[in-house]
Protein backbone atom coordinates (compact mmCIF):
# COMPACT_ATOMS: atom_id res chain seq x y z
CA UNK A 1 0.00 0.00 0.00
CA UNK A 2 1.48 3.60 -0.52
CA UNK A 3 0.88 6.84 1.31
CA UNK A 4 1.84 10.06 0.31
CA UNK A 5 4.84 11.61 2.60
CA UNK A 6 2.51 14.42 2.35
CA UNK A 7 -0.79 15.88 1.72
CA UNK A 8 -2.20 15.29 -1.80
CA UNK A 9 -2.62 17.88 -4.61
CA UNK A 10 -6.65 17.83 -5.44
CA UNK A 11 -7.13 14.77 -7.69
CA UNK A 12 -8.11 14.67 -10.73
CA UNK A 13 -10.79 12.56 -12.15
CA UNK A 14 -8.54 11.45 -15.46
CA UNK A 15 -4.83 10.27 -16.21
CA UNK A 16 -2.98 12.62 -18.34
CA UNK A 17 -0.49 9.47 -18.85
CA UNK A 18 0.33 5.81 -18.56
CA UNK A 19 0.74 5.08 -14.62
CA UNK A 20 2.72 1.86 -16.28
CA UNK A 21 4.84 3.02 -19.58
CA UNK A 22 4.21 6.38 -18.64
CA UNK A 23 3.05 6.85 -22.68
CA UNK A 24 0.41 10.27 -22.68
CA UNK A 25 -3.09 10.56 -23.37
CA UNK A 26 -4.73 7.32 -21.92
CA UNK A 27 -7.91 6.60 -23.84
CA UNK A 28 -11.45 7.39 -21.91
CA UNK A 29 -13.58 4.84 -22.56
CA UNK A 30 -15.64 4.11 -19.54
CA UNK A 31 -17.40 6.47 -17.84
CA UNK A 32 -19.22 5.60 -14.58
CA UNK A 33 -20.67 8.30 -13.23
CA UNK A 34 -19.47 9.79 -9.62
CA UNK A 35 -19.32 6.63 -7.01
CA UNK A 36 -17.90 6.83 -3.47
CA UNK A 37 -15.59 4.73 -2.41
CA UNK A 38 -16.48 0.68 -2.82
CA UNK A 39 -15.65 -0.10 0.64
CA UNK A 40 -16.25 3.38 2.18
CA UNK A 41 -19.46 1.70 4.04
CA UNK A 42 -22.12 4.02 5.74
CA UNK A 43 -22.72 4.23 9.17
CA UNK A 44 -26.73 3.70 9.98
CA UNK A 45 -25.95 6.38 12.40
CA UNK A 46 -24.65 8.63 9.56
CA UNK A 47 -27.27 7.89 7.34
CA UNK A 48 -28.37 11.50 6.23
CA UNK A 49 -24.84 12.95 6.47
CA UNK A 50 -23.42 13.71 2.34
CA UNK A 51 -20.72 10.62 1.26
CA UNK A 52 -17.77 12.15 -1.09
CA UNK A 53 -18.08 10.76 -4.61
CA UNK A 54 -15.70 10.94 -7.30
CA UNK A 55 -15.84 10.65 -11.30
CA UNK A 56 -15.19 7.00 -11.60
CA UNK A 57 -13.65 7.08 -15.53
CA UNK A 58 -12.39 4.22 -16.89
CA UNK A 59 -9.01 5.03 -19.35
CA UNK A 60 -6.57 2.48 -21.53
CA UNK A 61 -3.20 2.89 -22.58
CA UNK A 62 -3.12 1.40 -26.06
CA UNK A 63 0.59 1.47 -25.68
CA UNK A 64 0.62 -1.22 -23.02
CA UNK A 65 -2.90 -2.03 -21.91
CA UNK A 66 -3.06 -1.30 -18.94
CA UNK A 67 -6.91 0.17 -17.95
CA UNK A 68 -6.64 2.36 -15.26
CA UNK A 69 -8.20 5.20 -13.24
CA UNK A 70 -6.88 8.11 -12.03
CA UNK A 71 -6.34 7.86 -8.14
CA UNK A 72 -8.50 9.93 -5.86
CA UNK A 73 -8.72 7.79 -2.58
CA UNK A 74 -8.46 10.61 0.98
CA UNK A 75 -4.98 10.37 2.07
CA UNK A 76 -5.22 7.65 5.26
CA UNK A 77 -7.75 5.69 3.67
CA UNK A 78 -6.32 2.21 4.29
CA UNK A 79 -5.96 2.77 7.55
CA UNK A 80 -8.93 1.21 8.58
CA UNK A 81 -9.86 -1.51 6.09
CA UNK A 82 -12.94 -4.08 5.67
CA UNK A 83 -11.61 -6.25 2.86
CA UNK A 84 -10.22 -9.58 4.83
CA UNK A 85 -9.44 -12.73 2.54
CA UNK A 86 -10.15 -15.10 4.42
CA UNK A 87 -13.56 -15.25 4.36
CA UNK A 88 -13.61 -17.35 0.93
CA UNK A 89 -12.51 -20.42 1.29
CA UNK A 90 -10.87 -20.57 -2.21
CA UNK A 91 -8.47 -17.87 -0.84
CA UNK A 92 -7.60 -20.45 1.96
CA UNK A 93 -6.29 -23.00 -0.49
CA UNK A 94 -5.29 -20.56 -2.68
CA UNK A 95 -2.85 -19.19 -0.25
CA UNK A 96 -1.82 -22.49 0.71
CA UNK A 97 -0.31 -23.30 -2.04
CA UNK A 98 1.20 -20.14 -3.07
CA UNK A 99 3.07 -20.07 0.31
CA UNK A 100 5.12 -23.18 -0.90
CA UNK A 101 6.26 -21.46 -4.02
CA UNK A 102 7.21 -18.41 -2.15
CA UNK A 103 9.01 -20.87 0.79
CA UNK A 104 10.92 -22.10 -2.01
CA UNK A 105 11.89 -19.07 -3.47
CA UNK A 106 12.73 -17.44 0.29
CA UNK A 107 15.02 -20.70 0.68
CA UNK A 108 15.89 -21.61 4.75
CA UNK A 109 17.01 -18.00 5.71
CA UNK A 110 15.31 -15.77 3.55
CA UNK A 111 12.98 -12.87 4.20
CA UNK A 112 9.44 -12.83 2.69
CA UNK A 113 7.97 -9.45 2.93
CA UNK A 114 4.36 -9.49 2.39
CA UNK A 115 2.98 -5.78 1.16
CA UNK A 116 -0.45 -5.17 1.64
CA UNK A 117 -0.76 -8.42 3.94
CA UNK A 118 -4.01 -8.17 5.57
CA UNK A 119 -5.40 -10.92 7.98
CA UNK A 120 -1.82 -12.54 7.53
CA UNK A 121 -3.83 -15.48 5.57
CA UNK A 122 -0.76 -15.63 2.99
CA UNK A 123 1.86 -15.71 5.82
CA UNK A 124 0.38 -17.92 8.16
CA UNK A 125 0.68 -20.62 5.30
CA UNK A 126 4.61 -19.38 4.75
CA UNK A 127 4.80 -19.62 8.69
CA UNK A 128 3.53 -22.86 9.10
CA UNK A 129 6.28 -23.89 6.18
CA UNK A 130 9.36 -22.72 8.85
CA UNK A 131 9.60 -19.25 6.51
CA UNK A 132 11.20 -16.10 8.09
CA UNK A 133 8.18 -13.66 7.68
CA UNK A 134 6.93 -10.03 8.23
CA UNK A 135 3.92 -8.54 6.84
CA UNK A 136 3.25 -4.80 5.75
CA UNK A 137 0.17 -3.32 6.18
CA UNK A 138 -1.30 0.27 7.38
CA UNK A 139 -4.51 -0.99 8.65
CA UNK A 140 -4.15 -1.35 12.52
CA UNK A 141 -7.52 -3.44 12.61
CA UNK A 142 -6.53 -5.66 10.04
CA UNK A 143 -3.12 -6.10 11.87
CA UNK A 144 -4.87 -7.28 14.81
CA UNK A 145 -6.15 -10.42 12.98
CA UNK A 146 -2.59 -11.07 11.52
CA UNK A 147 -1.32 -11.03 15.10
CA UNK A 148 -4.00 -13.71 16.35
CA UNK A 149 -2.31 -15.55 13.26
CA UNK A 150 0.63 -15.75 14.28
CA UNK A 151 1.97 -12.89 12.13
CA UNK A 152 3.99 -9.98 12.71
CA UNK A 153 2.85 -6.81 10.69
CA UNK A 154 5.48 -3.85 10.29
CA UNK A 155 2.21 -0.99 10.43
CA UNK A 156 2.81 1.72 7.67
CA UNK A 157 2.12 2.47 4.46
CA UNK A 158 4.72 1.04 2.01
CA UNK A 159 7.02 4.04 -0.13
CA UNK A 160 10.58 4.70 -0.53
CA UNK A 161 11.23 5.89 2.87
CA UNK A 162 9.11 3.01 5.18
CA UNK A 163 10.90 0.27 2.83
CA UNK A 164 14.37 2.03 3.89
CA UNK A 165 13.31 2.02 7.41
CA UNK A 166 12.11 -1.00 7.13
CA UNK A 167 15.32 -2.68 5.63
CA UNK A 168 16.90 -0.90 7.93
CA UNK A 169 15.57 -2.64 11.03
CA UNK A 170 14.91 -5.82 9.37
CA UNK A 171 17.30 -6.75 6.92
CA UNK A 172 16.69 -7.03 3.12
CA UNK A 173 13.95 -9.59 1.70
CA UNK A 174 14.91 -12.36 -0.60
CA UNK A 175 10.90 -12.28 -1.91
CA UNK A 176 8.73 -8.92 -1.90
CA UNK A 177 4.94 -10.55 -2.26
CA UNK A 178 1.87 -8.18 -3.45
CA UNK A 179 -1.25 -9.73 -3.62
CA UNK A 180 -4.15 -8.03 -5.10
CA UNK A 181 -2.37 -4.95 -4.12
CA UNK A 182 0.09 -3.65 -6.79
CA UNK A 183 -3.65 -2.87 -8.58
CA UNK A 184 -4.78 -0.12 -5.47
CA UNK A 185 -1.30 1.54 -6.28
CA UNK A 186 -2.07 4.63 -7.89
CA UNK A 187 1.63 5.52 -7.89
CA UNK A 188 3.41 2.59 -9.49
CA UNK A 189 6.88 4.60 -9.76
CA UNK A 190 7.35 4.97 -6.18
CA UNK A 191 5.83 1.63 -4.77
CA UNK A 192 8.53 0.04 -7.51
CA UNK A 193 11.39 2.71 -6.06
CA UNK A 194 10.27 1.24 -2.47
CA UNK A 195 10.50 -2.59 -3.97
CA UNK A 196 13.80 -1.61 -5.50
CA UNK A 197 15.49 -0.27 -2.02
CA UNK A 198 13.97 -3.53 0.13
CA UNK A 199 14.68 -6.46 -2.58
CA UNK A 200 17.86 -8.57 -2.37
CA UNK A 201 20.22 -8.36 -5.58
CA UNK A 202 19.55 -12.61 -6.12
CA UNK A 203 15.72 -11.48 -4.77
CA UNK A 204 12.08 -12.26 -6.52
CA UNK A 205 9.02 -9.63 -6.26
CA UNK A 206 6.27 -11.83 -7.00
CA UNK A 207 2.70 -10.35 -7.64
CA UNK A 208 -0.57 -11.50 -8.19
CA UNK A 209 -3.11 -9.18 -10.17
CA UNK A 210 -6.12 -9.42 -12.01
CA UNK A 211 -5.47 -10.13 -15.59
CA UNK A 212 -6.99 -7.00 -18.37
CA UNK A 213 -7.29 -9.63 -20.29
CA UNK A 214 -10.54 -11.31 -18.80
CA UNK A 215 -11.85 -7.86 -17.87
CA UNK A 216 -11.58 -7.05 -21.55
CA UNK A 217 -13.21 -9.81 -23.14
CA UNK A 218 -15.88 -10.32 -20.53
CA UNK A 219 -16.92 -6.82 -19.74
CA UNK A 220 -16.21 -7.13 -16.12
CA UNK A 221 -16.42 -3.40 -15.50
CA UNK A 222 -17.20 -4.05 -11.84
CA UNK A 223 -13.66 -4.80 -11.03
CA UNK A 224 -12.78 -1.25 -11.23
CA UNK A 225 -13.19 1.05 -8.36
CA UNK A 226 -11.33 3.95 -6.48
CA UNK A 227 -9.98 1.03 -4.46
CA UNK A 228 -8.31 -0.75 -7.40
CA UNK A 229 -6.81 1.82 -9.54
CA UNK A 230 -5.26 -0.25 -12.55
CA UNK A 231 -6.15 -3.81 -14.15
CA UNK A 232 -3.11 -5.06 -15.56
CA UNK A 233 -1.41 -6.71 -19.23
CA UNK A 234 1.44 -8.21 -18.61
CA UNK A 235 2.83 -6.01 -21.33
CA UNK A 236 2.48 -3.13 -19.23
CA UNK A 237 4.09 -4.81 -16.21
CA UNK A 238 6.87 -5.76 -18.31
CA UNK A 239 7.23 -2.17 -19.20
CA UNK A 240 6.84 -0.64 -15.47
CA UNK A 241 9.71 -2.47 -14.53
CA UNK A 242 11.97 -2.12 -16.79
CA UNK A 243 12.58 1.29 -15.59
CA UNK A 244 14.03 -0.09 -12.45
CA UNK A 245 16.27 -2.52 -14.07
CA UNK A 246 14.16 -5.24 -13.61
CA UNK A 247 12.40 -7.58 -16.02
CA UNK A 248 9.10 -10.15 -16.03
CA UNK A 249 10.99 -13.67 -15.92
CA UNK A 250 8.06 -15.72 -15.31
CA UNK A 251 4.25 -16.26 -14.70
CA UNK A 252 1.21 -18.14 -14.25
CA UNK A 253 -1.99 -17.96 -15.14
CA UNK A 254 -4.85 -18.15 -12.26
CA UNK A 255 -8.08 -18.96 -14.20
CA UNK A 256 -9.81 -19.37 -10.47
CA UNK A 257 -8.75 -16.38 -8.96
CA UNK A 258 -10.46 -13.06 -9.09
CA UNK A 259 -11.90 -14.15 -12.12
CA UNK A 260 -9.19 -14.38 -13.76
CA UNK A 261 -5.18 -13.69 -12.73
CA UNK A 262 -1.56 -13.27 -13.10
CA UNK A 263 1.37 -14.63 -10.87
CA UNK A 264 4.24 -12.37 -11.92
CA UNK A 265 7.53 -13.13 -11.13
CA UNK A 266 10.15 -10.01 -11.51
CA UNK A 267 14.00 -10.08 -10.92
CA UNK A 268 16.91 -7.24 -10.78
CA UNK A 269 18.36 -7.96 -14.59
CA UNK A 270 21.70 -8.35 -13.28
CA UNK A 271 20.73 -12.13 -11.96
CA UNK A 272 20.81 -12.49 -16.04
CA UNK A 273 18.01 -14.81 -14.76
CA UNK A 274 16.13 -15.63 -18.92
CA UNK A 275 12.51 -15.03 -19.31
CA UNK A 276 10.46 -18.10 -19.62
CA UNK A 277 8.76 -18.94 -23.01
CA UNK A 278 5.72 -18.65 -20.75
CA UNK A 279 6.04 -14.66 -21.06
CA UNK A 280 6.63 -14.01 -24.36
CA UNK A 281 3.47 -16.01 -24.90
CA UNK A 282 1.20 -14.66 -23.02
CA UNK A 283 2.31 -10.83 -24.51
CA UNK A 284 1.73 -12.28 -27.61
CA UNK A 285 -1.80 -13.40 -26.35
CA UNK A 286 -2.68 -10.12 -25.30
CA UNK A 287 -1.90 -8.56 -28.75
CA UNK A 288 -3.93 -10.92 -30.19
CA UNK A 289 -6.76 -10.30 -28.35
CA UNK A 290 -6.65 -6.83 -29.41
CA UNK A 291 -6.15 -5.27 -26.14
CA UNK A 292 -3.55 -2.43 -27.94
CA UNK A 293 -6.66 -1.39 -30.36
CA UNK A 294 -9.40 1.06 -29.46
CA UNK A 295 -12.61 -1.14 -31.61
CA UNK A 296 -11.74 -3.82 -28.45
CA UNK A 297 -12.71 -0.95 -26.02
CA UNK A 298 -15.61 0.13 -27.59
CA UNK A 299 -17.13 -3.05 -28.12
CA UNK A 300 -16.46 -3.66 -24.65
CA UNK A 301 -18.32 -0.13 -23.70
CA UNK A 302 -21.51 -2.00 -25.78
CA UNK A 303 -21.54 -5.17 -23.88
CA UNK A 304 -21.05 -3.56 -20.61
CA UNK A 305 -24.45 -1.25 -21.98
CA UNK A 306 -26.22 -4.65 -23.32
CA UNK A 307 -25.70 -6.53 -20.04
CA UNK A 308 -26.27 -3.79 -17.95
CA UNK A 309 -29.87 -3.06 -19.18
CA UNK A 310 -30.37 -7.18 -19.19
CA UNK A 311 -29.72 -6.97 -15.89
CA UNK A 312 -32.35 -4.39 -15.03
CA UNK A 313 -34.64 -6.41 -16.93
CA UNK A 314 -34.51 -9.08 -15.08
CA UNK A 315 -34.48 -7.71 -11.49
CA UNK A 316 -37.68 -5.53 -12.92
CA UNK A 317 -39.10 -8.84 -13.87
CA UNK A 318 -38.39 -10.40 -10.20
CA UNK A 319 -39.93 -7.63 -8.41
CA UNK A 320 -43.08 -7.71 -10.52
CA UNK A 321 -43.24 -11.36 -9.43
CA UNK A 322 -43.33 -10.11 -5.73
CA UNK A 323 -39.65 -12.21 -5.19
CA UNK A 324 -37.83 -11.15 -2.14
CA UNK A 325 -34.03 -10.44 -3.83
CA UNK A 326 -30.68 -10.24 -1.31
CA UNK A 327 -27.59 -9.43 -2.47
CA UNK A 328 -24.43 -11.88 -1.71
CA UNK A 329 -21.41 -10.14 -0.92
CA UNK A 330 -20.97 -6.48 0.18
CA UNK A 331 -18.14 -6.53 -2.08
CA UNK A 332 -16.10 -3.51 -3.55
CA UNK A 333 -16.88 -5.13 -7.48
CA UNK A 334 -20.74 -5.57 -6.50
CA UNK A 335 -21.01 -2.30 -5.12
CA UNK A 336 -19.36 -0.80 -8.59
CA UNK A 337 -22.41 -2.46 -10.10
CA UNK A 338 -25.04 -1.72 -8.42
CA UNK A 339 -23.99 1.97 -8.20
CA UNK A 340 -23.61 2.46 -11.70
CA UNK A 341 -26.96 0.71 -13.04
CA UNK A 342 -28.64 2.32 -9.91
CA UNK A 343 -29.44 -1.14 -7.89
CA UNK A 344 -30.81 0.43 -4.68
CA UNK A 345 -33.17 -0.35 -2.03
CA UNK A 346 -35.99 -1.08 -4.05
CA UNK A 347 -34.80 -3.93 -5.74
CA UNK A 348 -32.25 -5.43 -2.74
CA UNK A 349 -34.18 -6.18 0.37
CA UNK A 350 -30.41 -6.46 2.17
CA UNK A 351 -27.38 -7.52 1.46
CA UNK A 352 -25.47 -10.33 3.06
CA UNK A 353 -21.60 -10.79 3.89
CA UNK A 354 -19.40 -13.26 5.68
CA UNK A 355 -16.94 -10.62 6.86
CA UNK A 356 -18.31 -9.37 10.85
CA UNK A 357 -16.20 -5.97 9.95
CA UNK A 358 -19.45 -5.13 7.66
CA UNK A 359 -22.69 -6.49 9.56
CA UNK A 360 -24.88 -3.30 10.26
CA UNK A 361 -23.60 -0.96 8.26
CA UNK A 362 -24.98 -0.16 4.70
CA UNK A 363 -23.89 0.17 1.35
CA UNK A 364 -22.09 3.17 0.18
CA UNK A 365 -23.98 4.99 -2.36
CA UNK A 366 -27.07 2.68 -2.38
CA UNK A 367 -27.67 2.21 1.46
CA UNK A 368 -28.47 -1.03 1.37
CA UNK A 369 -28.29 -2.57 4.74
CA UNK A 370 -25.35 -5.47 4.95
CA UNK A 371 -26.16 -8.42 7.19
CA UNK A 372 -24.67 -11.44 8.32
CA UNK A 373 -24.64 -14.52 6.05
CA UNK A 374 -27.56 -16.77 8.34
CA UNK A 375 -29.76 -13.67 7.70
CA UNK A 376 -30.48 -15.96 4.21
CA UNK A 377 -32.31 -18.31 6.63
CA UNK A 378 -34.43 -16.25 8.64
CA UNK A 379 -35.60 -13.69 5.88
CA UNK A 380 -35.97 -16.19 3.04
CA UNK A 381 -35.00 -14.56 -0.14
CA UNK A 382 -36.55 -16.18 -3.15
CA UNK A 383 -32.91 -15.19 -5.18
CA UNK A 384 -29.88 -14.17 -4.18
CA UNK A 385 -27.98 -11.38 -6.48
CA UNK A 386 -24.41 -12.54 -6.60
CA UNK A 387 -22.66 -9.60 -6.38
CA UNK A 388 -19.24 -11.75 -5.23
CA UNK A 389 -20.09 -14.06 -8.64
CA UNK A 390 -16.49 -14.01 -8.93
CA UNK A 391 -16.63 -17.25 -5.74
CA UNK A 392 -20.19 -18.58 -6.96
CA UNK A 393 -19.16 -21.64 -7.46
CA UNK A 394 -17.88 -22.01 -3.70
CA UNK A 395 -21.15 -19.86 -2.56
CA UNK A 396 -23.42 -21.89 -4.76
CA UNK A 397 -22.33 -25.03 -2.52
CA UNK A 398 -22.78 -23.06 0.49
CA UNK A 399 -26.18 -22.24 -0.15
CA UNK A 400 -27.11 -25.66 -0.97
CA UNK A 401 -30.37 -25.54 1.69
CA UNK A 402 -31.61 -22.24 -0.05
CA UNK A 403 -31.32 -23.51 -3.78
CA UNK A 404 -33.23 -26.88 -2.48
CA UNK A 405 -36.03 -25.17 -0.94
CA UNK A 406 -36.50 -23.57 -4.44
CA UNK A 407 -34.40 -20.16 -4.00
CA UNK A 408 -32.38 -19.22 -7.28
CA UNK A 409 -28.76 -17.27 -7.62
CA UNK A 410 -29.10 -14.35 -10.60
CA UNK A 411 -25.23 -14.19 -12.13
CA UNK A 412 -24.45 -10.89 -13.54
CA UNK A 413 -21.33 -11.97 -15.48
CA UNK A 414 -19.83 -12.73 -17.71
CA UNK A 415 -23.70 -12.46 -19.20
CA UNK A 416 -26.59 -12.02 -16.30
CA UNK A 417 -28.19 -15.06 -15.77
CA UNK A 418 -30.56 -17.54 -13.77
CA UNK A 419 -29.47 -20.52 -11.87
CA UNK A 420 -31.11 -23.01 -11.95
Amino acid sequence: MLDPLSAKAAPQSTLESCRACRAPDPYLFLPLGDHAPAQMLVNPAQVNEPQPAYPLNGQVCLECGLVQIADQIPAEFFRHYLYVPSGAATMHTHFASFAEVLARRAGSEGLIVDIGSNDGLLLAGCNALGARTMGFDPAANVVELAAARGVETYVDYFHPVSAAAFREKHGEAKVIVATNTFNHIGDLDAFMTGVALLLAEDGTFVMEVPHVKSFVLNAEFDNIYHEHVSEFSLLSIAKLVDFFDMEVTDVTSLPGIHSGSLRVFVTRRSTGLSPAPIVAQIIAEEAAAGLLRRETYERMVEQVSANGAKLIALLDGLKAQGKKIAGYGASARGNTVITYLGIDADYLDFMVDKNPLKHGMLSPNTRIPIQPVETIESERPDVLFMLAWNFFDEIRAQQAAFEARGGQFLVPFPEPHMVP
